[in-house]
């Protein structure tokens, strides 16, 4: 069972990573509304700027925390619940705005595989 939860560190905290540092500029399958971009995903949530770059950044964070909890198991908890809280809220902006369900597939997946990683 470590290899699993190693396993599913590593894909939620590169996934979360690649989406806000590689591909936060690019239009995705998966974006809110009719966005291209994180920037216009936020608005088409009605949200300010200023709480995007507030939960890129503890993403991020929690991304990094929880690669880092395969050395330093003391993080995890944090860095799992964190990231579940984090994607239970990208779930409820998708619904708020009427997305297809398709397009809160992702941030449900990683809700589901933190949650995960509490148990294993």
């Amino acid at each position: 069972m470590e290899y699993v939860d190693i396993v599913l560190k590593i894909i939620i905290g590169l996934s979360i990573l690649n989406v806000w540092l590689v591909r936060a500029k690019k239009s995705t399958a998966w974006r809110g509304g009719n966005a291209s971009n994180i920037t216009e995903e936020f608005q088409a949530y009605g949200l300010p700027q200023w709480f995007m770059y507030s939960i890129g950044t503890l993403k991020v964070i929690l991304a990094l925390m929880l690669l880092a909890s395969i050395f330093y198991p003391q993080v995890e908890l944090i860095a799992a619940y964190g990231i579940a809280i984090l994607m239970l809220g990208a779930v409820s902006m998708h619904i708020k705005i009427g997305d297809p369900l398709k397009k809160a597939v992702p941030a449900f997946t990683f809700l589901v595989l933190s949650l995960a990683v509490t148990f294993i």
